[in-house]
């Protein structure tokens, strides 16, 4: 791995992400696990926000107090991408979020979109595309090119686990986003699931097994 990819390896990231891998985790706590990853991966994310100054008064002074520079935007991958939202407009509660719809198809893995509604001034805001797993790469690479089509410059991709596949695609297509992860897998199946993987995150975010 290079300076582009991130991988957090933090305790209780590990300790979170075994639960989450866990075939008999049931959904709540399923879900729970991943918006506490969602909180320790957003907090490593937005790590160089830039800052600017400004002047605030304390109950005791005047002073020069930090204001974050460049506004965020939020664009979880549908629908798994939803289950990292609420972590990360917890952590910027300013944000703005985006969406975008893509699913695989079965047969070529590639990504087909369905959906692709983002903020107006999405141009200016460091954006944070979200998605558990981070697999072929085909739907980030999609994701990202989308939202590079609407003049977003400040890009980076957060997902909980990825297979290096997937990771090499990223970095193929978009060698100026950093991808932030808390684990990478060994690799894929013939299915293009990473294994070993938590199963599909969707379907065990939201209970349709």
């Amino acid at each position: 791995m290079d300076k582009q990819v991130h991988v957090m390896n933090h305790p209780l990231i590990s300790h979170k992400l075994s639960i989450m891998r866990d075939k008999n985790t049931s959904v709540k706590d399923f879900r729970e696990c991943a918006y506490e990853i969602g909180l320790l991966l957003g907090y490593e994310a937005t790590k160089d926000l830039g800052l600017v100054d400004y002047e605030l008064e304390t109950p005791l002074t005047k002073m020069t107090g930090k204001k974050i520079e460049r506004q965020v935007a939020l664009v979880p991958i549908l629908r798994a991408g939803l289950g990292m939202v609420d972590a990360m407009q917890d952590l910027i509660p300013a944000a703005k979020v985006g969406h975008i719809g893509l699913y695989r198809n079965e047969e070529t893995l590639q990504p087909v979109e369905y959906y692709c509604k983002l903020p107006t001034d999405i141009s200016e805001r460091q954006v944070l595309v979200l998605d558990p797993m981070l697999a072929t790469g085909g739907s980030a690479s999609a994701a990202i090119s989308f939202i590079k089509q609407r003049g977003a410059k400040k890009i980076k991709l957060v997902c909980i686990i990825a297979a290096p596949q997937g990771v090499e695609a990223v970095r193929e297509a978009h060698p100026d986003v950093d991808i932030f992860c808390g684990a990478v897998d060994e690799g894929l199946n013939e299915r293009g699931y990473i294994v070993p993987g938590l199963g599909d995150a969707g379907d065990r975010l939201f209970g349709t097994l």
